[in-house]
């Protein structure tokens, strides 16, 4: 189980450390918001245990980020919004922290930056001199690394939050997606991504890719 209490002290750490000192509410009812999202009964991929492991990897890749508490700030929304047969799930995210971080005591800035960053992780495409984009894209991809049996679990779980889609279609769709991933010509962009996980990732996504078509 995700420890919830570690997760409210999460949020307030990067929130109150991207904030102007002394400013902004309470930084409690917008932990208790957001996880009550990431707890709804439609997930079984995009839930805490994917938001802790996102936090996780940006806690490893903060040395590539210019400011990894707003990396962080944009982890907790960028699935924050999330129905699994809806298409603007991520525009739907970003507007939620447009909404919720000037509140909470966010900069106009800082709240531009958190809503781009969720904004990006619709493509995981981030410019050469995006760090900030590149320390999430590579964070919400790391599970795409993953030792075989998470990767299974991650993978089975993605296929149950897609349950109302037949099998042949998701198939389809599925391997439209990894090939997708497996045609770039980088799928981490930071420098430890790259070195610890592309090679990793690649048999995994290469594999998966197999077994949808036997």
């Amino acid at each position: 189980m995700a420890d919830l209490d570690d997760l409210r002290d999460r949020f307030a750490h990067a929130l109150e450390r991207a904030r102007p000192r002394g400013e902004g509410s309470d930084p409690a009812p917008y932990a208790d918001n957001l996880l009550t999202r990431w707890q709804e009964p439609q997930r079984r991929y995009h839930t805490v245990h994917h938001l802790t492991a996102v936090l996780d990897h940006i806690d490893v890749l903060e040395e590539y980020a210019d400011d990894p508490h707003l990396v962080r700030l944009a982890a907790w929304f960028h699935d924050a919004v999330y129905l699994p047969d809806r298409s603007e799930n991520e525009e739907r995210s970003a507007r939620l922290a447009e909404r919720a971080l000037p509140d909470a005591g966010l900069t106009q800035e800082g709240t531009a930056e958190v809503a781009r960053l969720v904004r990006l992780t619709t493509t995981h495409a981030p410019a050469d001199d995006d760090r900030n984009g590149q320390v999430l894209c590579d964070a919400d991809l790391a599970i795409l690394a993953a030792p075989p049996s998470a990767y299974a679990a991650y993978t089975a779980a993605v296929r149950e939050e897609y349950g109302f889609v037949p099998t042949d279609a998701f198939r389809e769709g599925r391997s439209a997606i990894l090939r997708q991933l497996l045609d770039l010509p980088r799928l981490f962009r930071t420098p430890h991504g790259e070195r610890e996980w592309e090679a990793t990732a690649r048999y995994n996504l290469t594999s998966e890719l197999e077994m949808l078509s036997l």
